[in-house]
């Protein structure tokens, strides 16, 4: 029997389109990316992630010579989050990149590892973070992990 998936992304053409809590959302992952630490790429990812309780935790990509040591913004934020509020569901995050001062036209996406770590978070918390992954020319929303990766890694399969 063959079986379809489909993923569901709602793409906007400009963040006003969106809710004040997603525009504010973008506007933290924004500054955070300015703070990025790129000096050999250049690509600076800013993130913001939105906890139950309302407050927002920043993070960016912090490069190394050791290209293999450095880190993406978003396990950045995520992990932060996860250390210093170990109770608190991650519900929102906003996710930009820019060269110096220009943001890129198209959203940027989760790489997979990053893919991964979000997995991991919506099945410890047991609910959908809801994505918002911005670019100068169109925003687009997903609502929940699955709709990147729907074929999951998670613990279900280690439990056999």
């Amino acid at each position: 029997m063959e079986r379809k998936f489909e993923i569901i992304v709602r793409e906007y053409d400009s963040d006003s389109e969106l809710g004040e809590d997603e525009r504010n959302l973008i506007i933290a992952a924004k500054r955070a990316s300015a703070d990025a630490y790129a000096p050999y790429s250049g690509f600076m990812v800013g993130v913001s992630v939105m906890l139950g309780n309302g407050m927002v935790i920043n993070g960016n990509n912090r490069e190394n010579a050791a290209f293999p040591s450095g880190s993406c913004a978003e396990r950045t934020a995520l992990n932060y989050a996860g250390a210093n509020f170990p109770g608190e569901k991650i519900t929102k995050m906003a996710i930009c990149a820019s060269y110096g001062d220009t943001f890129t036209d198209e959203p940027v996406s989760p790489c997979g590892s990053c893919r991964q770590l979000i997995s991991e978070e919506e099945d410890r918390t047991g609910g959908a973070i809801r994505l918002i992954l911005y670019g100068k020319k169109k925003v687009r929303i997903i609502d929940g992990i699955a709709n990147l990766l729907p074929f999951q890694f998670n613990k279900s399969i280690l439990k056999g």
